[in-house]
């Protein structure tokens, strides 16, 4: 008789072992202990798919003693699901997505920063209060994820891997959570109210000292699971900031519904003094009721702005020596071919190697309309297939898609807190502090002028001046306006981004694929050599530029193949040379394409086009002409940018007369040609030492530099991918009358931010000396502050309703093809 093996490392199982764990609905026997604490870890992160996914068996995990909960999660197979590396060549670090539950306030984010940024190994840290995600940046030869999640626990947070069931898994608990409170706490207020009626008339018209004690005790049990269980949230909070050595919001909130409870405990015990066991419940209540409603908007603009991952599907059909298998997405990698069925979202990005069909890229391109797509096009993760079946060859897959990159770029962004959320947060520790000083103040004062109130002015002083709105005034604006940007088509990659536009003073424009459409053909070409013939150059053109994706390279794409070339080799901003046919050609600007023959450049054709030169060895061969249109958007965006202001420039590599002609096309009066790389920053540290504060928009390899040095950058979606690295923002639809939408949105989150802080200023300036002066019960201080907080965040959503951009919503991915980047970057 066969022994049972282990579901997680594959052993036997012993006899009478008792030890399993439920994967995937069924109870999965383990051998031992190590095992089953593992597994347990896995399920318990929302990771079942790692069952199914690995590829082996895992080995015994001996050495993990079972009461490591977190040891899991430092499984090679199971990183893969939220762990990615952060930089690139010699740079080691990675990048860890974790979701963690229970942050309630601003004051929870700076706690855990500060705890996890004290680690040995973690370099930088930053939580989201919006989606209650935090990425952290480590060194994995000096810190584990394991430990990582083991001292967040540590501090009161309930980590996990940022997955998109496990959002949605928190999101779920944490709404179900908070009704089971708020409706603890609206019973319990109403039942006490009833009682402190009746004690209240008793008092006036002499209540029996039985009879008094009787609803006094019955108030008790009543108010007691309001605290013990409606208000545990601020205790375990206002416990985690103390532990940290902080001052949260919710530790004066604590203080006073635990000192009112006490004092209202032993007047009760002792018969002596006054109960307020009905404010302790209705400050519980609408505290409660705001941070219910607050955290609701706070869900609803995580999952609008998150969880792109979930455009694609489960499983894919892929093809293999003629026969159809379902495989998991997370499977799949360059070179397989799957089979797309009409109505199929595409699972990976690749290239169409047989049938026609219509693709729907609404989602991704903002465009309603079909793209065709035939051989040879590509397919971009996330789209849907409309028509008839394709066959496609995947060239990117998982994290390699253009539908992960914009992923990657988000968390970069959320890696990078504006200056103004941060000076936002320490000013509200600092805030908490002088509020617990205020209120000692207080009730030193009023013990000497009225003892039995001390304790309730004191009260209200904590509640009333509490800064949870001055916490929300600048993250709830700033969050809402970077969704709103993202629903009009530009991607926020920065964080400082919207601090920058609207102190912007100048637009800097790229030519090519910038300002026009990225869609250059062949106009024109003069043979410069006995010999040679149009089709030849057209073959040899392509041959050079057929690993590039720049949208210069798309003009020869008719003619890829015809020739083969080898040792490509890309000169940023001039050009590309290699063998073709056995010749040594280049292909690019003039000086670059001569170069090795040492001969002059020859003079450029005076006739309309962007010029490029191509030569072997003994000299020029050919001038070749492409043009390209201007986006329909080109004008009109500069015009609205004049409009506001803002004075707009061209800066191109391009030597041509077609820079001239395209400025003024699109209304741009001052312009710059040939610009090599070290011109376009040289120009752009001009144009800053004179007092301007540019924004620059590219696409190309050669804009690098310029994108990087800029106050603010926009590159587009096609653009390189080390120029989207470098890049602020991403224009994800290729409208450019996003970007005064842009300003626009920015300039208006700007003064709502500026209107959220003086309210939350001007409330406590007001409510702290009517509190001081006793005129504020505890009860309408806890309405007053839950108001103060929900008007600042529905101040904040306004952007999000915001009617600029009234384009599609454009939003994921090109309508072109994506760019690499080769040839000259004009």
């Amino acid at each position: 008789m066969s022994s049972t093996a282990c579901y997680h490392c594959g052993l036997p199982v012993p006899a009478g072992s008792n030890f399993s764990v439920r994967i995937g609905g069924v109870e999965r026997p383990m051998c031992c202990p190590g095992c089953e604490a593992v597994a347990g870890a896995i399920v318990a992160g929302g990771l079942d798919n790692f069952y199914r996914y690995r590829d082996s068996r895992n080995e015994r995990p001996e050495e993990v003693p079972p009461e490591d909960r977190w040891a899991a999660y430092d499984l090679a197979e199971v990183q893969r699901q939220y762990v990615r590396p952060f930089g690139g060549g010699d740079d080691d670090r990675q990048l860890a997505s974790l979701l963690i539950g229970g942050i309630s306030c601003a004051a929870c984010v700076w706690l855990i920063e500060k705890h996890l940024g004290q680690l040995e190994g973690v370099d930088k840290v930053s939580v989201n209060a919006n989606t209650q995600r935090a990425q952290v940046c480590f060194d994995p030869s000096a810190i584990r994820p394991s430990q990582l999640f083991a001292e967040l626990a540590r501090i009161g947070y309930r980590p996990a891997p940022a997955t998109s069931a496990n959002s949605e898994d928190l999101i779920q608990r944490e709404q179900r959570a908070a009704l089971r409170r708020l409706g603890v706490a609206g019973l319990g207020t109403m039942q006490v109210m009833m009682f402190a009626v009746a004690l209240y008339f008793g008092a006036s018209s002499g209540i029996e000292t039985e009879l008094q004690s009787y609803l006094r005790w019955v108030s008790l049990l009543v108010a007691t699971p309001v605290v013990f269980f409606a208000a545990r949230p601020f205790f375990s909070a206002a416990w985690r900031s103390l532990r940290g050595r902080s001052l949260s919001m919710d530790v004066p909130v604590s203080l006073a519904i635990g000192l009112a409870y006490v004092a209202s405990f032993y007047a009760t015990v002792f018969e002596t003094g006054e109960v307020y066991f009905e404010s302790i419940s209705m400050f519980t209540f609408f505290l409660l009721l705001g941070r219910t409603v607050e955290m609701r908007a706070r869900h609803r603009a995580g999952l609008a702005s998150g969880g792109l991952a979930q455009l694609l599907p489960l499983t894919a059909t892929k093809v293999e020596k003629g026969e159809e298998n379902s495989v998991p997405v997370a499977a799949l990698a360059a070179g397989d071919i799957i089979l797309l069925r009409p109505g199929d979202t595409i699972p990976a990005d690749g290239e169409v190697i047989e049938g026609e069909s219509g693709v729907d890229e609404s989602l991704l391109s903002g465009e309603s309309a079909p793209r065709q797509k035939s051989p040879g096009s590509t397919v971009y993760a996330g789209s849907v297939n409309s028509d008839s079946s394709l066959l496609v060859r995947v060239t990117a897959a998982g994290q390699a898609t253009r539908l992960s990159a914009i992923e990657r770029l988000v968390e970069r962004a959320q890696l990078e807190k504006p200056h103004q959320v941060a000076l936002a947060d320490r000013v509200a520790g600092w805030f908490v502090g002088l509020v617990l000083v205020a209120a000692l103040t207080a009730f030193a004062f009023w013990w000497h002028l009225d003892a039995e109130r001390a304790f309730w002015v004191a009260l209200s002083v904590l509640v009333v001046t509490c800064p949870c709105a001055l916490s929300l005034a600048t993250p709830a604006a700033v969050a809402a306006a970077t969704l709103r940007l993202q629903q009009i088509g530009l991607l926020v990659a920065a964080g400082n981004l919207l601090e920058t536009l609207p102190r912007i003073t100048r637009v800097v424009f790229d030519k090519t694929g910038t300002l026009t459409r990225g869609e250059p053909h062949i106009t024109q070409i003069e043979l410069l050599r006995d010999g040679w013939t149009e089709q030849r150059v057209k073959d040899c053109a392509a041959a050079l530029e057929s690993h590039s994706n720049h949208p210069l390279a798309r003009a020869f794409r008719a003619w890829r193949g015809n020739l083969g070339a080898s040792e490509l080799r890309l000169h940023t901003g001039q050009g590309v040379e290699g063998v073709v046919d056995g010749e040594r050609l280049r292909l690019g600007r003039a000086d670059f394409a001569v170069q090795p023959t040492g001969a002059a450049a020859p003079e450029i054709p005076a006739a309309e086009g962007q010029w490029l030169l191509l030569a072997d060895t003994e000299g020029p061969v050919a001038w070749i002409a492409l043009g390209d249109s201007l986006r329909p958007s080109a004008r009109g965006a500069v015009a609205r940018l004049q409009a506001e202001g803002l004075h707009t420039e061209l800066l191109s590599g391009d030597q041509s007369a077609e820079v001239a002609r395209l400025a003024a096309a699109a209304g741009i009066r001052d312009f710059r040609a040939g610009a090599s790389p070290e011109d376009k920053l040289a120009h752009l540290q001009q144009l800053q030492r004179r007092g301007d504060k540019v924004l620059m928009v590219g696409d190309g390899l050669n804009d690098v530099p310029v994108l990087s040095g800029a106050d603010a950058s926009v590159a587009m979606l096609s653009a390189a991918d080390l120029a989207q690295s470098r890049a602020d923002a991403i224009l994800l639809n290729g409208d450019l009358m996003v970007l005064p939408d842009a300003i626009a949105l920015a300039r208006k989150c700007r003064r709502i931010v500026r209107q959220n802080l003086t309210w939350a200023l001007g409330y406590n300036a007001l409510a702290l000396p009517l509190a001081v002066c006793g005129l504020v019960p505890p009860w309408a201080a806890a309405i007053g502050m839950s108001a103060s907080s929900l008007i600042v965040v529905l101040n904040a959503l306004r952007l999000s309703r915001s009617r600029v951009g009234k384009r599609p919503v454009g939003n994921l991915l090109p309508t072109g093809q994506v760019s690499s980047g080769l040839i000259s970057r004009g």
